[in-house]
């Protein structure tokens, strides 16, 4: 089920990759290394913190050819249709949901604890974002007072698998509860533009 989950949470972070990369006018190099960043950068970024090694996309080989062949396709298609640009908040969404539950028991594997499980979750998750748009030129959204719920939204996701997890319920519905709490107060977030309130000096 892990595998699944991480499995499809690079793919839904590539198709991410690819489309903010489409945002920009890139060529090829360009989309393969956004779609790359945004894929990978944050569970590198995990895998380093765990000293977990190789890290996952060079044990796994397969994902970067994934990414590699979205890049392909991006790159061949002269343009999206207008319907799939208004699409993009779902693999946003997806990718994080998938990729910070993937971190989170990523993390418990290895002994941490749910609080730093939680944060290796949310890192997993949310990073890859901010490598991409570092990579754009742009301000990271994740650190921006405009951005709608995007950390927060991993992190409580993050503890409703934790605290699921403590109570014995079979493992995919830990998995899937939390995947579906991110992926649905992130939609929110964004229909709504929710938030967090901005200090004022």
């Amino acid at each position: 089920m892990l595998s699944l989950i991480e499995l499809l949470a690079v793919i839904t972070s590539g198709i991410y990759g690819t489309m903010l990369a489409r945002k920009k006018n890139m060529d090829f190099v360009g989309l393969f290394s956004i779609a790359f960043a945004t894929a990978f950068g944050g569970g590198t970024l995990r895998d380093l913190f765990l000293d977990r090694h190789p890290l996952f996309w060079i044990e796994k080989d397969h994902y970067p050819v994934i990414i590699f062949c979205l890049a392909i396709v991006a790159s061949i298609l002269k343009s999206f249709p207008a319907w799939i640009e208004r699409l993009l908040p779902i693999p946003d969404a997806l990718g994080l949901g998938l990729f910070s539950l993937a971190g989170t028991a990523a993390a418990l594997e290895y002994g941490c604890s749910p609080f730093i499980a939680s944060l290796m979750g949310v890192i997993t998750g949310t990073f890859g974002g901010v490598i991409g748009d570092i990579f754009c030129n742009e301000v990271p959204s994740l650190f921006s007072t405009k951005t709608p719920l995007f950390a927060t939204c991993s992190f409580i996701g993050c503890w409703c698998y934790l605290l699921m997890h403590q109570f014995n319920i079979p493992e995919t519905w830990n998995l899937l509860t939390g995947i579906t709490v991110i992926v649905v107060l992130r939609l929110v977030a964004l229909r709504w533009n929710i938030r967090l309130p901005q200090h004022q000096p």
